[in-house]
């Protein structure tokens, strides 16, 4: 039986990992949930962001699967999801993006993983703000460690899935030191493996070459910025967040997670689509060695979307959470 940390989160976070927890039920999958909360809603009730009973789990189950915690804009608390891949170093955010049938997009041959440095770069929280001079400074914080580890981890990806090519985006034209060091670390680590291309863009031609043709791609590495922004645009290719997964994968935990929001104006509606959650909850499964169940609920899942009437509104389908649920649960 394999122990999972998991934490619902906020907004419609509880409706998609009762979802999630309903189709693994159905599917018999070996594994124990340890529910755990975290965010504003924890904060109001313990006094704690992060509670001393949340990382406890964690770092006893070394896997878990996460629903989207709100983030304030401007203000309030640092966000939990940077809080936590610092806190455990899970120095790399994959994001998986594929064409799937019966889901609107624009192209229909997409397929590429991204991984996103999810530690270091703009989002290392270094910032000054000159309150008479009204001013703010953030410090874009890159070292070899943090690029080996990213960009090893791609090249690890690709052989062991057969890719062909790994393209690096980066800004080095421009940031001589901090955009150079990425592309420098990704030639040395490419040496390692020559059967596999490695090619490198700029990340503004990369934006573009990605809206034209994005079946050129097999595995994308970047920074943590360019990460962020891709990741999203990847998605946008294959029909938006709410069909698309990710991990925050470390060398001893690994986190899976929705990257939609929390969606506070639909929570408790039963709308949510749990798609998003769900094939998370697949790549999680394939991380602990199930790959047996994965594939199972990965089929009834790819089944279901296929038929619109069977999905949720936001695919184009008449199902709220519970009905679509339900529905790949009859094609286990």
């Amino acid at each position: 039986m394999t122990h999972i940390t998991l934490i619902p989160g906020d907004g419609i976070g509880p409706e998609i990992t009762d979802a999630v927890k309903s189709i693994f039920s159905a599917a018999q999958v070996p594994v124990t949930w340890d529910v755990e909360n975290a965010g504003q809603t924890t904060f109001d009730t313990m006094g704690e962001l992060l509670p001393a009973s949340l990382l406890a789990s964690l770092e006893k189950n070394k896997v878990a699967l996460k629903g989207p915690i709100t983030t304030p804009v401007g203000k309030g608390f640092k966000s939990v999801n940077v809080q936590i891949r610092q806190m455990y170093d899970l120095y790399a955010n994959v994001r998986p993006a594929k064409t799937t049938p019966g889901i609107t997009s624009r192209f229909g041959n997409v397929n590429l993983v991204l991984f996103r440095e999810n530690t270091e770069g703009l989002y290392s929280g270094l910032e000054v703000f000159d309150e008479r001079l009204q001013i703010a400074d953030a410090i874009s914080r890159v070292t070899r460690t943090g690029c080996e580890k990213i960009v090893r981890a791609a090249f690890k990806y690709a052989d062991k899935h057969g890719c062909k090519k790994v393209t690096v985006a980066h800004k080095a034209n421009i940031l001589k030191h901090a955009g150079a060091l990425l592309l420098s670390v990704a030639r040395d680590i490419a040496k390692d493996y020559p059967h596999i291309q490695m090619e490198d863009k700029i990340i503004d031609n990369m934006c573009m070459q990605l809206v034209m043709k994005p079946e050129q791609f097999d595995v994308i590495v970047t920074t943590n910025l360019f990460g962020d922004i891709l990741s999203d645009l990847c998605a946008g290719l294959v029909g938006g967040l709410g069909v698309v997964s990710g991990a925050n994968i470390g060398d001893e935990m690994a986190i899976f997670e929705a990257v939609h929001g929390s969606a506070p104006d639909i929570a408790g509606k039963g709308l949510a689509n749990p798609t998003a959650l769900l094939r998370s909850a697949i790549m999680m499964l394939h991380h602990v060695g199930l790959k047996e169940y994965a594939y199972k609920i990965d089929a009834a899942l790819d089944a279901t979307l296929a038929i619109k009437e069977e999905c949720t509104g936001d695919l184009g389908g008449r199902a709220g959470t519970r009905e679509f649920t339900q529905n790949i649960i009859a094609k286990l």
